[in-house]
């Protein structure tokens, strides 16, 4: 699997790293995974078309992951964008068709997308609520985050599986959920003696990825009092694997043993 991160920062502007978005490229069509302001600009600047996405997976519903389905829906009642596109998807926790009729009634027609060409899903949890998509199997797990907050698992036709946990705190039961992934893509906000509950230091995110046996650990999602501190030190603390500091643009490649 090919995956690219399009936004590795947060609800805080940065000159250097978008909010919260990662693209699944070796799907049929593009997937994507939340939609942070700016998200549209990241996919064009590296000739990702915007109406090419095929789905996009919303881990919660707070702005730095989801404003930019504002100007997703906006462009795509472009007349232009309208004459060819494709159906495509939208997914996410429960209580996403309350938020998306929440959008609509700020911004009426502006986003009002074809029945035709829009759907509109709710992810459950557990095994029984396994979603295939252009051959992917994916399967949700709630994160103690927000009361609506979701982690993603995704396997390929040939077994590779990274699992992406937006934002969340500490569980053994999420490590439980990435068991034996390929790559564990989370969160690493705030720094160690400067936690912040519902979201994760760079220690516990890599005794999530230890606890898991996973085999890569992808960090992502920095605050500015992180990003000023040792991340790998503190990561070290806990996971030995293979660890990567995410960043903009940056491409991941996902492999089976």
């Amino acid at each position: 699997m090919n995956l690219m991160i399009l936004g590795s920062g947060t609800g805080v502007p940065s000159s250097h790293r978008g909010s919260p978005a990662l693209v699944l490229t070796s799907a049929a069509r593009p997937i994507l995974f939340d939609m942070g302001p700016g998200t549209l600009r990241q996919l064009a600047r590296v000739g990702i078309p915007h109406e090419h996405i095929g789905r996009v997976f919303i881990t919660h519903f707070h702005p730095d992951h989801t404003a930019d389905l504002v100007h997703f829906l906006f462009a795509t009642r472009n007349p232009s964008v309208l004459r060819n596109r494709q159906p495509f998807s939208l997914v996410g926790p429960g209580g996403f068709k309350v938020f998306l009729q929440g959008l609509e009634a700020a911004y009426g027609d502006w986003i009002r997308v074809p029945d035709q060409l829009l759907s509109t899903e709710e992810q459950e949890t557990g095994p029984e609520n396994q979603k295939t998509v252009d051959g992917f199997r994916v399967l949700a797990f709630s994160t103690p985050h927000t009361p609506n907050s979701l982690a993603y698992r995704v396997t390929s036709a040939s077994g590779s599986t990274f699992v992406y946990t937006g934002d969340t705190g500490f569980s053994s039961e999420l490590a439980e959920f990435a068991r034996g992934c390929d790559c564990l893509i989370t969160e690493a906000s705030f720094p160690e003696g400067r936690e912040v509950a519902g979201h994760l230091t760079p220690s516990q995110a890599g005794r999530i990825a230890a606890l898991a046996g996973a085999r890569k650990l992808v960090l992502l999602h920095f605050y500015p009092e992180v990003l000023g501190t040792d991340i790998v030190a503190q990561c070290r603390k806990t996971f030995g694997g293979e660890l990567i500091l995410g960043r903009d643009f940056l491409h991941l490649t996902v492999r089976a043993p």
